[in-house]
């Protein structure tokens, strides 16, 4: 289980190389900084009980600048899951609604064919938007500090609304190893068949799909797991030219304190990979 130090402002991760990991041992550990507002200790999380969920990275989008934005984040979450994957992190690629897509992969057979686990919680049972979603809890957070009632195109001209995805996008690469699955139940049952406790999540859009989707944080701290968000591997869906009407990556940064703040710490990317954290190109703060 996870152990807490205190330390100055800090929530450390440290993801333990161990014996018997499915990938090479590094033999090390991994000093990850991690924030919360009251963001103090450090984790000791065995990389075998640790699994990595990329959310909805698609292959296109509705909106152009959400998928040209995903285009540029999918190198560096390649990146990421690589080395996660490297350090014996299960990684599971959920790509809502296009799972048919993978359906005579290992990775996929791998999801539909894990012994059915009963979830120590209910999971929502809400499909409007494809899938199991969890609504915003009214006990638990308030409204969301960034307006996105317009759906979230930041273009200059309105993007229209569809669902052109069709897969995950083609440079994050699926291992063998790996799985994929939009199901609640099917992610429960693969974390546990191998006794995972932990969870990283990236990907889009953070104030929508990472929030709410099955295999997401509000549904996985429900179901008792440690969940940590990678803050510099996502992106949101809000119109700078809405509420409060900030740019849009400070509206991103304003959502990833609300998770801080009411739901799991963050953590950057570059403590498991080196190197500065992922910013996108247009972001010129």
């Amino acid at each position: 289980m996870s152990t807490l130090i205190r330390r100055a402002g800090i929530l450390a991760v440290v993801l333990a190389g161990c014996s018997g990991t499915r990938r090479e041992d590094p033999g090390t550990m991994l000093n990850l900084s991690a924030r919360r507002p009251d963001g103090i200790g450090l984790l000791r999380w065995d990389p075998r009980k640790t699994a990595l969920v990329i959310v909805d990275m698609w292959d296109d989008h509705w909106c152009k600048g959400a998928a040209r934005r995903v285009g540029e984040l999918a190198v560096a979450v390649d990146a990421f899951a690589g080395e996660a994957r490297r350090r014996g992190v299960f990684v599971i690629h959920a790509p809502s609604t296009t799972v048919g897509f993978y359906e005579n992969t290992a990775a996929r057979r791998r999801a539909r064919e894990a012994p059915f686990a009963r979830t120590p919680a209910p999971l929502s049972t809400d499909t409007r938007w494809g899938t199991g979603w969890s609504w915003p809890d009214p006990a638990r957070e308030p409204a969301l500090p960034i307006d996105d009632s317009d759906m979230g195109c930041d273009c200059e001209s309105k993007c229209s609304l569809g669902d052109p995805w069709k897969r995950q996008i083609a440079g994050i690469r699926i291992d063998d190893a790996d799985a994929v699955t939009d199901s609640g139940q099917e992610t429960w049952n693969l974390l546990s068949a191998r006794g995972i406790e932990n969870v990283l999540e990236c990907g889009v859009h953070l104030n929508m799909c990472v929030l709410g989707r099955p295999f997401a944080i509000r549904q996985l701290v429900k179901l008792g797991l440690n969940v940590v968000l990678v803050r510099d591997l996502t992106d949101t869906m809000y119109n700078s030219r809405m509420k409060p009407k900030v740019d849009h990556h400070t509206g991103t940064d304003l959502v990833v304190q609300h998770i801080e703040k009411h739901w799991c710490p963050s953590i950057l990317s570059t403590d498991l990979v080196g190197g500065k954290p992922f910013r996108f190109s247009d972001d010129r703060r």
